[in-house]
């Protein structure tokens, strides 16, 4: 069996962009492993949500805890830089921001963990970090140096079929599940997702779809009870998060298979 090591930004970027894929490779009995460049510091938080006297990333960390036992995770690390908040906001100047970062440095942190376990594969994220936020878009770069320190040899942009989430949003438009003035910009101008053209990875989660939404759930000091995600009815969650996507590095641009380890020998 193979190890395979999952990089991301804040507690619950796992749940959101490969939580059914950690689940069914764990449930094919590998090892998975999860890395966070950092704890979620600067995430929103609902008023009164957080006990006295207790912080943000406290609560985050607890809840990735629990995100990890449903997704059946075996190891959770820290890479110790804190939250750069979103794009332009004056959390990114901070000098311990992730986004502010030496790539190389953290890619250091990120590559010794990958050494440690012998992992055969490694995802993080796009270049444009699925939608922009600095901290995502710091993953990617980090999480490429860091395979290539490492000599990992597989390694996956886990990113958004923009194709297939406009086809949903025109459905629900049609029937009256969106309003047209609430639709978000998945055009082809957007940095939200990639193509369905570029993507050569498409894992059905079909089967581990309960685990990725206990998953979100437990995540929710960011993802309430009553948020969009976890109050879509059961079939319109499976046909959104059904599948994940990748973008396997080193591969042709025809190359299309289902499996993060689709050629382990």
């Amino acid at each position: 069996m193979a190890t395979i090591v999952s990089f991301h930004a804040h507690p619950d970027d796992e749940s959101i962009h490969v939580g059914g894929t950690l689940a069914k490779l764990s449930a094919a009995g590998h090892r998975v492993v999860l890395v966070f460049a950092t704890k979620g510091e600067h995430g929103e938080v609902a008023d009164d949500f957080l006990a006295d006297g207790e912080e943000l990333w406290q609560r985050r960390e607890q809840e990735v805890l629990q995100s990890a036992e449903i997704l059946g995770v075996q190891r959770v690390e820290f890479l110790g830089y804190h939250d750069s908040g979103m794009i332009d906001t004056p959390e990114n100047d901070l000098p311990d921001a992730f986004w502010q970062a030496p790539v190389d440095d953290a890619a250091e942190r990120l590559a010794r963990i990958l050494r440690e376990e012998d992992a055969v594969a490694l995802t993080a994220y796009d270049s444009d970090g699925g939608y922009g936020h600095p901290d995502h878009i710091q993953v990617h770069r980090v999480g490429l140096r860091a395979a290539e320190l490492a000599g990992t040899p597989r390694f996956f942009e886990a990113t958004m079929n923009r194709d297939h989430l406009r086809r949903i949003i025109e459905e629900a438009v049609a029937d009256g599940s969106i309003p047209q003035d609430e639709v978000p910009d998945v055009t082809e101008e957007s940095s939200f997702g990639r193509p369905e053209s570029v993507i050569t990875t498409t894992v059905d989660v079909s089967e581990h779809i309960a685990a990725k939404r206990a998953s979100m759930a437990v995540h929710a000091s960011q993802i309430s009870d009553n948020h969009f995600f976890l109050t879509l009815p059961d079939a319109a969650f499976a046909r959104s998060f059904g599948q994940e996507w990748f973008i396997r590095h080193g591969v042709p641009e025809d190359h299309r298979d289902d499996d993060l380890l689709a050629d382990l020998a």
